[in-house]
C-alpha cells in the first residue's frame, strides 16, 4: 500500500496492523483494547507512563557532524552523538519496529504558514498517537507531499549505551542531516512533545524567528506572553476566561508576529481546581482528552487530582479547541507585554515587579525558578532552586545569547512592557494565591499599575506596586511574611549570592546595559 512505501523510506518495510492518521474515537477505542488505560467519567482517557514520569534530559543528543558542530552549544545540555551511532541506533529502533502494530499521525508545528514544519510520529501505542494528535496542529493541507520530520518512538526499546552511543537504556536523538527524531525506553509523552520544540529552537533562529518557551493570549490592550519553566504557571494565567488564548506553552515571534507552534496543551494538572482553573478542569474531563498518571477510581471512574501516590507531575493534553476561548489561527500581534514567571522557593521576590528592558534581559539569562517535584527524572518532593537560562535551557540547542539577542532587539523595537511575577511561595511556605496573581497580572496588562508608586527591593533592585487592585497591600512586600524578618534579610541576601554566581558565566558576553541590572552583593 502506498502508507507502506512512505514507511519503508525510513526502513520500516514489514509493519504488522497499521493505523494510518486514525482519529480520537478511533484511538481511544484502540487504546482501550490494547489495556493501554482507563475511560474515565467524562470521557477522558487515563495512562501511565511507568518508571518515567518525566522528563529525562541527560539522555538527549544531537547528531555532531558538519551541520551541526559550530551551531549546538555543546554541554551538559546539549550532548553529542557521533553519526555512525546514531544510524546503529536507527536501524536497531526499525528493526524493534518491524511486524509491529504501528499508529501514524502525520501533523504539523507552527502556526505561521511561513514557518510551519511538517512532522510524521511513528509510535506503538494507541495513547501516545492521541497525545501527539492532540498536541500538534492538523496537516496544513491534504495536497502535501511527506512530512520533512519523522519521528520514530519506541518506548519499549531497551537502548544499548555502549552499542548505540547514548547514557542509559532510554534515548531521545535528533539528526538534523537525516530530518529523524529517535525515542526509545521512555513512555513519557511529554518526550514527543519537547523533541519537536527543540527542534525549533534550532532551527527557526537563523530565519530571525524568536523561538520561546512561553504561553500567550491576547486581551482588549494587546497580546502578551508568559515565559516560566513547567509550574510556575504558563498554562494557569493564559487560560483566562477574559482573553482570548493563542497557546500555552510553546511560540515563535516572528516580524509578522506571534505564532503557537502547537495545537494543543499540555496542563499540569495536581490540585487542578474547579473554581480557580474552570477552562483546563473542565477540558481535563473530555473525551479525547489524555490524563498522564491521573489517579481514578476503578469502579466510579472518578478522577482524584489531588493523588500525588505516582508522581506530582500528573498532566493533561488536550487539543486548544476544548478551551471555549482558544484562538481559532493560533496567531496573534507582537506583545504589549512580557511576563516572566518564576517559582521562587525561598519566599524571597516580590510577587509582582516591574522590570526596564535591562533587567529583563537580564532574568531572561539568569532563567530563576524553583523546579518542581516530577517534571524530571531524579527530582525529590521538595522543590529544588534553579536557573535555567531562557526559562528552558533543555531545549534551547544554541547559545543563550542568541536568544537574548533576538529577544532584546524585539522588546527594544516594540517598546513592550516587561515584568517579574514570582508564582512561588511566601516566608510562612504558603503558595501565592492564583486569585492574587491573576490580580496583579491582569492590572500589569491592562494598564492599572501604571504611575503606582513602587518600593525598590534594597537587594534584587527590583520595583514592585506598593497597591494593585484585588490584592492586599501587605501581599505586595515578600518580607512581611516572614516573622523574622533578619531571617528574610539572610534569605535574601543568600538567594542574591546564587545569582550572581550564576550569571558569571554571561558576563563576558552580556551588554554594559544589562551588567548594570545585575544582581549584586555587598563586597
Amino acid at each position: 500500500m502506498p502508507c507502506d512505501k512512505r514507511l519503508a523510506a525510513i526502513g520500516i518495510t514489514n509493519p504488522g496492523i497499521l493505523h494510518w492518521n486514525p482519529g480520537r474515537a478511533a484511538l481511544v477505542e484502540s487504546a482501550l483494547r490494547a489495556g493501554e488505560g482507563m475511560l474515565a467519567a467524562g470521557g477522558a482517557l487515563v495512562c501511565r507512563t511507568g518508571k518515567f514520569t518525566g522528563r529525562s534530559p541527560e539522555d538527549k543528543f544531537f547528531v555532531r557532524d558538519a551541520g551541526t558542530d559550530k551551531g549546538i552549544d555543546w554541554g551538559k545540555v546539549n550532548r553529542g552523538m557521533a553519526p555512525e551511532k546514531f544510524e546503529t541506533l536507527r536501524r536497531r529502533i526499525v528493526d524493534h519496529l518491524q511486524g509491529r502494530e504501528l499508529f501514524v499521525q502525520d501533523c504539523d508545528a507552527g502556526a505561521d504558514p511561513a514557518h510551519r514544519l511538517a512532522v510524521r510520529v511513528v509510535t506503538e501505542q494507541a495513547w501516545h498517537s492521541l497525545f501527539t494528535r492532540n498536541i500538534f496542529l492538523p496537516p496544513a493541507g491534504p495536497a502535501r507531499g511527506d512530512p520533512e520530520w519523522t519521528i520514530l518512538h519506541a518506548p519499549s526499546f531497551t537502548a544499548d549505551p555502549e552499542t548505540d552511543g547514548c547514557r542509559s537504556s532510554t534515548v531521545i536523538a535528533i539528526g538534523f542531516s537525516e530530518k529523524l527524531i529517535l525515542i526509545g525506553g521512555t513512555y513519557y509523552a511529554g518526550e514527543i512533545k519537547k523533541s519537536v520544540f527543540t527542534l525549533l529552537n534550532y532551527l527557526l533562529p537563523a530565519r530571525g524567528v524568536m523561538p520561546m518557551h512561553c504561553s500567550a493570549n491576547i486581551g482588549p490592550e494587546g497580546s502578551a506572553v508568559f515565559f516560566g519553566l513547567s509550574g510556575t504557571g504558563k498554562t494557569t494565567l493564559s487560560a483566562d476566561p477574559g482573553r482570548e488564548l493563542i497557546g500555552d506553552d510553546e511560540h515563535g515571534w516572528s516580524d509578522g508576529g506571534l505564532f503557537n507552534f502547537e495545537g494543543g496543551c499540555y496542563a499540569k494538572v495536581i490540585d487542578l481546581d474547579r473554581d480557580a482553573e474552570p477552562e483546563i478542569h473542565a477540558a481535563s474531563h473530555c473525551f479525547g482528552t489524555v490524563l498522564e498518571n491521573v489517579a481514578i477510581d476503578p469502579d466510579s471512574r472518578l478522577l482524584d487530582l489531588s493523588d500525588r501516590e505516582v508522581t506530582e507531575n500528573t498532566r493533561s493534553c488536550y487539543p486548544l479547541e476544548f478551551i471555549p476561548n482558544a484562538s481559532g489561527t493560533g496567531l496573534g500581534p507582537a506583545p504589549r507585554n512580557i511576563v516572566m514567571l518564576t517559582a521562587d522557593a525561598f519566599g524571597v521576590l516580590p510577587p509582582i515587579s516591574r522590570l526596564t528592558t535591562a533587567q529583563a534581559m537580564y532574568h531572561f539569562l539568569s532563567g530563576y525558578t524553583a523546579k518542581v517535584a516530577g517534571t524530571e527524572v531524579g527530582l525529590g518532593r521538595e522543590p529544588q532552586a534553579t536557573f535555567s537560562t531562557c526559562f528552558g535551557a533543555p531545549f534551547m540547542a544554541r547559545p543563550p545569547t542568541v536568544y537574548a539577542e533576538l529577544l532584546g532587539r524585539r522588546i527594544a523595537e516594540r517598546k513592550v512592557g516587561c515584568w517579574l511575577v514570582n508564582t512561588g511561595w511566601n516566608g510562612r511556605g504558603e503558595r501565592m494565591p492564583i486569585a492574587h496573581t491573576r490580580a496583579m497580572v491582569n492590572a500589569a496588562l491592562d494598564g492599572s499599575l501604571d504611575g503606582v508608586e513602587t518600593a525598590r527591593h534594597p537587594v534584587f533592585g527590583l520595583h514592585w506596586p506598593v497597591a494593585c487592585p484585588d490584592v492586599p497591600p501587605e501581599a505586595l512586600d515578600p518580607r512581611t511574611s516572614w516573622s523574622d524578618r533578619d531571617a528574610y534579610d539572610a534569605r535574601a541576601a543568600a538567594l542574591a549570592r546564587d545569582f550572581e554566581a550564576n550569571f558569571e558565566r554571561f558576563e563576558e558576553d552580556a551588554s554594559e546595559e544589562v551588567m548594570a541590572a545585575a544582581v549584586r552583593t555587598a563586597a
